[in-house]
């Protein structure tokens, strides 16, 4: 009996009793793991495969150490252009044996509470803003406001405005100029 599985992010065809290395899991040594993403299952002719996942079906396996893989380096050169890159990289990895292959019948691992959801769900501390308008945010929408309303007045209204405002030499002023003038 074989399976294909995804263990951290990587399909790996498996069987019982094989060892694979795959990425770096977050497991003590030693300890035993299962995987309920069982893509396929395949019994001599009989094979099952899953939508994306087979309901039910589980692998078992035991982590057996934890390890660096082969360093791969990563040269990068552009030629006649004095451009030469080297890196070195080790992948971290867990070495597993697989224990058993469940078709059916095998349950869903719950999942503990992390100390971020529980952290979520209290509460927000209320904090208040103050918004601060500075003086050159609030003269470009005053400006706006009053050069409409401004439009709508005659030119005696605005001459009147502009008397009482103390403004000088508003009488020889057109309405445009009148309207600068007072906003």
């Amino acid at each position: 009996m074989y399976a294909i599985v995804e263990i951290a992010g990587q399909q790996f065809k498996v069987e019982k009793d094989q060892k694979v290395f795959v990425n770096r899991l977050q497991t003590e040594e030693g300890e035993k793991v299962s995987f309920d993403n069982v893509l396929l299952l395949g019994d001599g002719d009989k094979v099952t495969v899953g939508a994306p996942a087979i309901d039910g079906a589980q692998v078992g396996a035991k982590v057996l150490k934890h390890l660096k893989g082969d360093k791969v380096i990563v040269f990068k050169k552009k030629r006649r252009k004095g451009y030469r890159v080297k890196n070195g990289f080790r992948a971290s990895l867990s070495e597993i044996q697989i224990e058993s292959i469940v078709a059916s019948g095998a349950k869903k691992a719950v999942k503990a509470e992390t100390k971020t959801a529980k952290a979520e769900s209290k509460p927000a501390a209320k904090t208040e803003t103050k918004k601060v308008e500075t003086k050159a945010e609030a003269k470009p929408a005053k400006a706006k406001e009053e050069s409409q309303d401004l439009s709508k007045f005659t030119v005696a209204q605005l001459k009147e405005m502009a008397k009482e405002k103390g403004l000088e030499g508003y009488s020889s002023l057109k309405k445009a100029e009148l309207i600068a003038a007072l906003s």
